[in-house]
């Protein structure tokens, strides 16, 4: 399966995916750092597979644009789209600690409030990330946990389509 020929469609996946995964990742740094969310340990978790996959499906764009042999094209994309099922796995299980379906880590406890105006020194230690149980901010019902789940569930589809189909006679 892997050594039918590639085309268009895998041109098109990999550029898909290195666009739609970076801003994905991009959405989520700027929601922390322009938005002030601080991530909990399980957000932090989640972008792992993307921060794995954006090179590689980058890996695979360049690939396919040097007329890489398409098992070479076809591999990196299955690789990017086990990354993806990963991550829908991550963002379904942090969803679900959100929704109090199930446990999370014991390490993603819930941060006492921290008073910032004695001493500033003596309390950074006392600075933790916010629990896994509570959504910092809901979007159309769906904490940011959930909109990954989505995200990495079409983004695996792509890749694992792209993967698994025979390339177009274009490119």
């Amino acid at each position: 399966m892997l050594r039918k020929p590639c085309g268009f469609r895998q041109t098109l996946a990999s550029l898909l995916l290195v666009a739609g995964m970076s801003a994905t990742v991009g959405g989520a740094l700027l929601f922390q750092h322009v938005g002030g969310y601080i991530p909990c340990a399980l957000c932090l978790e989640q972008r792992t597979p993307y921060y794995l996959a954006i090179p590689l499906a980058l890996a695979a764009l360049l690939a396919r644009l040097l007329r890489a042999p398409a098992p070479v094209v076809r591999g990196l994309l299955l690789v990017v789209g086990g990354l993806m099922l990963w991550g829908m796995g991550l963002g379904i299980y942090h969803a679900g600690v959100e929704w109090a379906l199930w446990a999370g880590p014991t390490d993603c406890a819930m941060a006492a409030p921290v008073d910032l105006t004695g001493d500033l020194l003596s309390t950074l230690d006392s600075v933790h990330a916010p629990s896994c149980s509570e959504a910092a901010l809901r979007i159309l019902g769906l904490s940011l946990a959930g909109w990954n789940a989505i995200l990495a569930a079409l983004f695996a589809a792509v890749a694992l389509r792209a993967a698994l189909t025979r390339g177009d006679r274009f490119a």
